[in-house]
């Protein structure tokens, strides 16, 4: 009987509370629509990675292989390239990316002149909605071998000079700095967003104690925006099979493709421009169960160490 009652309140409750928000609900539910129809019924697609799948046959009655698909990408002779590549590139871009937005978040934090701090805010977040097709161009006129402003630089100075854009031992670098360049701004805003959440009391507090702007960055700044770093970090732990497809697919060819040919051109090659689409959905699951148990473990480690960094 008392679990009868306690059920009975706990849904008076709900409903309550649905009456209550009404209106911010009603403002929810298209987006609960729109990831209905986009993201969750779509799901049902994973089912071709476990079929040989035929256009003309249709989704049902394509034969099912189990995990063959799997099996082929797994010990195809490219696996291991393609995984070093991925992983490499997407380790270089976390390692060397994911600090420079704060890094400049931090600086721009400690501009007392507005419109300089404005000015150079928009100046480093307009890359982002640069396409990488316009970057491309940007690169080739800086470092195309011919007539490349780098390259007429070294010439100036009796240096050879350099085809960047075809040599392997370059591509990763441009991919990275490239990638740093584009998107350093618009990732800073969310930093100094959390930045102004920081209390101001406590750095006038650690100013009377005698602490430096070094103290005060140390125990005062990063610890207040501690939890954004680690949720950015969780976030971008999970697409660390994901480098880039846009920029790579634009910026690698056949003289570089040996250290920037990624998992996603190589599924668009062989796995949609010669239509096997089994295998194509197969690579993208395999993908997702990894992002899938990245961020599950990141979590894990974040709860681990939280109120124990800085």
């Amino acid at each position: 009987m008392e679990l009868t009652t306690k059920s009975s309140f706990n849904k008076s409750m709900f409903w309550r509370r649905i009456r209550n928000y009404r209106i911010l609900y009603l403002l929810l539910l298209p987006e609960l629509i729109y990831f209905v129809i986009f993201k969750y019924i779509p799901m049902f697609g994973i089912l071709i990675a476990f079929k040989n799948y035929n256009i003309g046959l249709g989704f049902w009655d394509s034969p099912w292989v189990g995990f063959r698909n799997f099996s082929n990408f797994i010990h195809g002779v490219y696996f291991w390239d393609i995984m070093s590549n991925t992983i490499s590139i997407s380790l270089y871009k976390l390692f060397f990316g994911f600090w420079a937005p704060i890094i400049l978040a931090l600086l721009l934090n400690e501009v007392t002149v507005g419109w300089f701090k404005r000015s150079v805010q928009t100046i480093t977040y307009l890359p982002h909605f640069i396409s990488w097709v316009i970057v491309y161009g940007l690169l080739v006129a800086l470092l195309a071998p011919g007539n490349g402003f780098i390259n007429l630089l070294m010439k100036e100075y009796g240096n050879n000079p350099i085809s960047f854009l075809t040599e392997s031992s370059w591509i990763r670098p441009i991919i990275v700095s490239s990638d740093i360049w584009k998107e350093v701004g618009f990732g800073a805003i969310l930093y100094l967003a959390a930045l102004a959440g920081v209390e101001p009391s406590l750095y006038e507090a650690a100013r009377m104690d005698g602490a430096g702007k070094w103290r005060q960055l140390w125990h005062i700044t990063l610890p207040g925006i501690r939890n954004v770093i680690i949720i950015l970090l969780i976030i971008r732990l999970s697409t660390v099979l994901d480098a880039g497809f846009d920029q790579i697919f634009i910026l690698s060819n056949s003289f570089n493709a040996e250290k920037s040919d990624i998992i996603d051109t190589w599924v668009y090659r062989q796995g949609l421009e010669q239509m096997q689409f089994g295998l194509a959905t197969a690579v993208g699951l395999f993908k997702s169960v990894i992002a899938f148990i990245l961020v599950i473990s990141a979590n894990q480690i974040a709860k681990k160490f939280d109120g124990q960094i800085f």
